[in-house]
């Protein structure tokens, strides 16, 4: 399931690249999935292509991030009591740091599909993020693995464990909180971990939502000159002003559960509405209010994933469903069918997109590879001994792959 950084830094990332060996968030650098690496491997199996493989203890879903010669991630072990942080040596796939961070002395509830090392870290210069939801929020060095701030004082109920990955703006650390008991969005100071901002999400018709919860990563955009991270949440998806919390807009449905990340191009936000009634839709994420009616171009309820985050490549979105294994392609622009396709699997990981390929992980080991275009093609299928709950991670030409059990580096 799923994890960030993002838009103070899109405008960055365009004057000053990250390195290659660099996977900062959940996604990626834009937090959508995308490499420009063209030398990842189009075809692996546990004997061939594998440069590395280590076992990794505990369990967790959240999605590696890479910076510099580690791979970072966390863990949950003692059955969800110790929640940790990994970091993977990237050259030579053995573990460098394996910390405690909170324990819990009696862990909540999670849903069975849940970890409790679900959120995915995020990574900048020497410092990581790593969130566990209720049970905390920390701050950790990249160079000694020292804790440098934590917080585990915002209590909350997530209903099923949390989902939701943190995403840097700025000086700020910014998470949504979308439980039973309340739903709020809130921004730490990443320098201390002390309280910037804490918006409580708007409602339908001032009441709460039937099934109050979410699992969504934010994505922030700059649209027109005007920053913004929108985040779907239960009823509905909010864009807020990253600054300082006000909301900007809104677009209401029918879903709740939202996981999977949204996606933004050609002018319009793609985004699912997760459980209920799954929506895929096309919204213009301008000017401000209520959009439901204004701002929504198209939208789909044909074979809509609940959980793995779509890819856009240029007008095409690139979509799979989570148990029926039906992957499709949409004209972006007016969201009609371009070629749909039945390739196996159930999914929880996101798509990522390298150039002229699509890559699907599933939950029991199987890779599909796609070529990119209007024509289906399958370019080659992969299988590993387990399958993918966290989505892929790139570092130079490599895949890191992290299965329910190992972590991969797959390369030529």
């Amino acid at each position: 399931m799923r994890s960030t950084l993002v838009i103070g830094l899109a405008t960055v990332l365009l004057a000053h690249p990250l390195p290659a060996q660099e996977w900062p968030q959940f996604r990626g650098p834009d937090g959508q999935g995308h490499t420009e690496a063209a030398g990842l491997p189009l075809t692996w199996s546990e004997t061939e292509n594998i440069r590395w493989k280590c076992e990794i203890p505990g369990q967790g879903w959240s999605s590696p991030v890479v910076s510099g010669s580690q791979v970072w991630m966390t863990t949950a072990t003692e059955e969800g009591k110790s929640l940790r942080v990994l970091s993977v040596d990237l050259a030579t796939g053995k573990i460098r740091n394996n910390v405690e961070v909170f324990h819990i002395q009696v862990p909540l509830k999670k849903h069975p599909m849940n970890s409790y090392a679900d959120p995915s870290p995020v990574v900048e210069g020497e410092r990581l993020y790593v969130h566990f939801g209720t049970n905390g929020t920390a701050c950790l060095s990249t160079q000694t693995a020292a804790v440098l701030w934590k917080r585990d004082d915002i209590k909350h109920d997530h209903y099923w464990g949390p989902g939701s990955s943190p995403v840097l703006w700025g000086d700020k650390l910014i998470i949504p909180w979308d439980g039973k008991d309340a739903q709020f969005v809130l921004a730490f100071n990443k320098q201390t971990g002390e309280t910037a901002w804490k918006t409580p999400r708007s409602s339908i018709d001032g009441k709460p939502p039937k099934v109050p919860a979410g699992f969504c990563t934010g994505l922030t955009l700059n649209v027109k000159g005007v920053d913004q991270i929108v985040i779907p949440g239960p009823y509905r998806a909010a864009a807020y002003n990253p600054n300082d919390g006000k909301e900007l807009w809104w677009v209401d449905y029918l879903g709740f559960s939202e996981t999977a990340r949204p996606v933004y191009g050609n002018g319009l936000l793609y985004f699912t509405t997760g459980n209920g009634r799954p929506t895929l839709m096309a919204v213009r994420p301008e000017g401000t209010g209520d959009l439901t009616e204004t701002g929504v171009v198209w939208k789909t309820n044909k074979q809509v994933p609940t959980i793995p985050s779509p890819v856009l490549v240029g007008n095409r979105l690139y979509v799979v469903q989570d148990d029926s294994g039906m992957a499709y392609c949409l004209d972006a622009l007016t969201g009609s069918d371009v070629w749909r396709e039945n390739i196996g699997g159930k999914y929880c990981a996101s798509l990522l997109s390298a150039p002229g390929r699509i890559y699907f992980f599933d939950r029991d080991g199987t890779t599909t590879v796609l070529q990119t275009g209007d024509t289906f093609k399958i370019l080659a299928q992969n299988k590993l001994d387990n399958g993918c709950m966290a989505s892929a991670a790139v570092a130079g030409n490599a895949l890191i792959l992290r299965t329910k059990t190992h972590l991969y580096r797959i390369e030529k």
